[in-house]
């Protein structure tokens, strides 16, 4: 699903965000990138939906080639994934239904498979009865359970998140894990960017540890460990 091969991450100001990091996430696998503020792990996720490129490496999502991608085609690519970002990103001026068919109408999906996809994804995130909420009037929850259900009209195969849980109570963190679980478990991969140690100690999943741009520890069922912000 995921394949990265010796990449390398210079910024315009000289930062050195990835250092040869090899990487593999296999198709199912939810995993959890960790590590302090500028270890990468935001690079990393903008690298696999192609908002950067880098200096050197190869990075392969779901068996395309991101680096050498036509510019033309990366909304293809996009429209293939679910993004889900901590502040959500919704688009203020339209109601929750509205967002989600906003998503559909860019791919140019018919009206009934529109009303389908999103009846299907409110059930998921349970926010069915708030299809006619505005962003504004929603929970923080509520928004970020929205910005997943958007990310999963397209059937994504693969679903990034960063940060999802940052902005949310230890409650509503716990519901939004268990949400994407429940997506890894209907057969999405799932990768997330997070800085939560106890969601990722309770979850028990794969970790992916970042630090300065180098993978220092890839472990299953891995805890977060203490990791200096």
């Amino acid at each position: 699903m995921i394949s990265l091969n010796e990449v390398f991450v210079e910024y315009d100001n000289g930062v050195r965000a990835l250092k040869d990091l090899s990487l593999t996430v296999e198709k199912g696998e939810f995993a959890f990138v960790v590590g302090s503020t500028g270890s990468g792990k935001s690079t990393l996720l903008r690298l696999l939906y192609r908002e950067m490129s880098p200096c050197q490496g190869t990075v392969i999502v779901n068996g395309e080639d991101v680096v050498d991608m036509k510019p033309s085609d990366v909304p293809f690519l996009r429209r293939r994934l679910g993004i889900v970002f901590q502040d959500f990103k919704l688009l203020p001026q339209k109601n929750l239904w509205e967002n989600l068919a906003f998503a559909l109408r860019v791919i140019g999906a018919q009206p009934k498979d529109i009303r389908r996809r999103i009846g299907d994804a409110l059930a998921l995130v349970g926010l069915t009865h708030r299809c006619d909420a505005f962003p504004n009037q929603m929970s923080g929850g509520e928004q970020q359970r929205a910005a997943i259900a958007r990310a999963l009209v397209n059937n994504p195969t693969l679903l990034i998140a960063d940060e999802p849980t940052g902005n949310l109570d230890p409650d509503t963190s716990w519901e939004i894990m268990q949400l994407l679980d429940q997506i890894n478990i209907r057969g999405a991969t799932v990768l997330v960017a997070t800085h939560d140690s106890q969601i990722v100690d309770r979850m028990k999943k794969r970790v992916i540890q970042l630090d300065a741009g180098h993978l220092i520890r890839d472990e299953h069922k891995g805890a977060y460990q203490h990791i200096e912000s």
